[in-house]
């Protein structure tokens, strides 16, 4: 008899994006959609032995920047190694579309200060076959993924495309540069845009530390620019705040989403400074979702912070001139050189003079911790730096450089930067349990010299379902949901996120006892061998984008189905 479907996933544990708990059975796919889920009769022209693993939807991450990486690559990593089969890039208000040729410098430059990616790695490697935000899906619906890709609108390309010099200088928008934003928003949303991203924050600057074009626009552009996208009848709003005002702000926030009925999500941390101000943050998006105004949160499955260490952006010694003297030498050399102990020595008599060193309180050595193989994202005080220097009885900054010698110089320690205030993750578990928000967060493909997040998603798995060492586990089929279905629907992706005949054959196959985040590691595989921070996790036995694996046992296949996603997709139920 021959095969009725190409593929049948057999005996697996199902936890099938809706949150039930988990069952066993098989799924069938054809032609990339699943075509039978349980118990039903014919073969498959491929089986595959899913017994004793967890079968899930593909993870989806709504929060990354790959708007790059995704113009010279075909391999959207290091989201692909975990899960990933759909990301949505363009959040934060930076891009590189729409953008006129003069332009570009500005650009590559922004988006250097912002999501830390080398000058050098973004003029090698971005091909510019564009101008206009349609030209720009057009250039990547002509390449292959090993995943699905969807965009955004960037604020300050759009407004730098506008505006020119005056649009980056931050001056006012007139009448005339809001028509055409709001002309140009429409005109993104029906080629293909998921939404509008935007930034108000200061932590946001171009490398000359010239602050981000969109941080004080006025809530008269940001409203026609929502009302062009209203026009178009789709599209999310996203976007990054201080909250420093945190009334008027969310006020306005209320007001643009009065005026342009489009949902808003804003990113949500919990902050040293103001500990609570997240709460405050999600009463309000509450109040407004009971008025019928839809606003969410998107937020992280464990701490946002920074890794140091002498192979990434900067090290515990950085800044200071001694080191400055060898900080040019090879790995190898330079961790010989810095084992001397006069070399130790001075460079530790010396004042650094990296303030972003001192802007993300590096030094405080109560909050800096070793990473550690497997890393520890929930270090308990006494795995500090200063806990454990103290235990030893050496000082701390001392101890701490020894630290990031070992391994060969490959060492990092971890500075949780929000969502720590208390020194566990209580805040992350009750943000992930709000029923208005949205995990995300992975920021892939930015920040390459001091973070890699793009295992959030399997951390939800790991951490939350099976390995905290205190409090409840979330149950997995709940977990699975949270990652799969409830961010594919956020965006408007209802054809993909659960595992249902006529939904999209996303699939992964899971060895959950074995699943192990690996340390994060260097990698030197950007364009002009630029470095950048991955993270791999064991336990993807497969991974399916429209019923084709696109990695094996955490290998790429070579298989490229995934394509760029033009705008909301339909329910199979529609």
């Amino acid at each position: 008899m021959p095969p009725r479907y190409s593929i049948v996933i057999r005996g697996g544990t199902i936890a099938d994006g809706n949150g039930g708990e988990p069952y066993i059975g098989d799924i069938a796919i054809t032609d990339g959609v699943i075509a039978a889920v349980g118990k039903f009769d014919g073969q498959g022209a491929r089986e595959i032995d899913a017994q004793n693993r967890l079968v899930t939807p593909g993870f989806v991450d709504v929060h990354t920047h790959y708007d790059g990486q995704v113009t010279w690559s075909n391999r959207v990593t290091p989201s692909s190694w975990n899960g990933v089969t759909t990301v949505m890039m363009g959040n934060c208000g930076v891009g590189f579309a729409p953008c006129r040729p003069e332009q570009r410098d500005m650009l590559v430059h922004l988006m250097e200060g912002v999501e830390d990616i080398p000058e050098i790695v973004l003029n090698k490697g971005l091909p510019w076959n564009w101008q206009s935000f349609p030209d720009f899906l057009d250039a990547l619906d002509a390449r292959r993924y090993d995943m699905d890709i969807a965009t955004q609108l960037p604020h300050a390309a759009l407004r730098v495309f506008v505006m020119g010099q005056r649009g980056a200088d931050r001056e006012p928008a007139n009448a005339e540069d809001r028509a055409e934003m709001a002309r140009l928003a429409t005109e993104a949303i029906r080629a293909g845009a998921f939404g509008f991203s935007t930034s108000r924050t200061l932590n946001h600057r171009a490398v000359d530390g010239t602050p981000t074009p969109t941080v004080t626009a006025a809530e008269e552009e940001l409203t026609a620019i929502a009302e062009g996208m209203d026009k178009a009848g789709s599209g999310w709003i996203q976007l990054i705040s201080d909250f420093n005002d945190v009334d008027a702000e969310f006020d306005m926030f209320r007001r643009l989403v009065q005026r342009s009925h489009r949902p808003l999500s804003l990113l949500l941390l919990q902050k040293d400074k103001r500990p609570n101000g997240w709460r405050d943050l999600l009463d309000k998006i509450t109040t407004a979702n009971d008025q019928g105004l839809p606003i969410s949160a998107q937020v992280s499955t464990r701490a946002t912070g920074t890794m140091v260490g002498l192979e990434l952006s900067r090290s515990l010694i950085s800044g200071r001139p001694s080191y400055e003297a060898v900080a040019h030498l090879p790995l190898e050399q330079r961790v010989a050189e810095l084992r001397r102990p006069e070399v130790k020595a001075r460079i530790l008599a010396e004042e650094s003079n990296d303030n972003w060193l001192q802007l993300l309180d590096v030094f405080d050595w109560t909050k800096l911790y070793p990473l550690g193989d497997p890393p520890d994202y929930e270090p308990k005080p006494e795995d500090s730096v200063a806990a454990r220097a103290k235990r030893e009885g050496r000082d701390p900054a001392e101890y701490a450089y020894d630290l990031q010698l070992e391994r060969g110089g490959h060492a990092i320690l971890y500075r949780p930067a929000s969502n720590y205030a208390e020194g566990n993750l209580a805040a992350v578990r009750d943000m992930l349990q709000h029923p208005h928000t949205v995990v995300g967060l992975g920021d892939g493909g930015a920040h390459v010299g001091f973070l890699c997040d793009a295992s959030v998603v399997s951390f939800m798995l790991t951490h939350w379902t099976r390995d905290r060492r205190h409090g409840t586990p979330f149950p997995i089929g709940w977990a699975v949901q949270r990652i799969t279905r409830d961010p594919a629907v956020a965006i408007g992706l209802m054809d993909r996120g659960v595992i249902a005949p006529g939904y999209k054959a996303d699939i992964n196959v899971i060895d959950y006892d074995s699943m192990r985040l690996h340390p994060p590691e260097v990698a030197y595989d950007l364009p002009a061998g630029g470095r950048r921070v991955v993270q791999r996790t064991d336990g993807f036995v497969e991974t399916l984008v429209s019923g084709v694996t696109v990695a094996r046992n955490g290998e790429a296949t070579g298989d490229l189905p995934g394509r760029l996603i033009r705008g909301p997709q339909r329910s199979p139920a529609a």
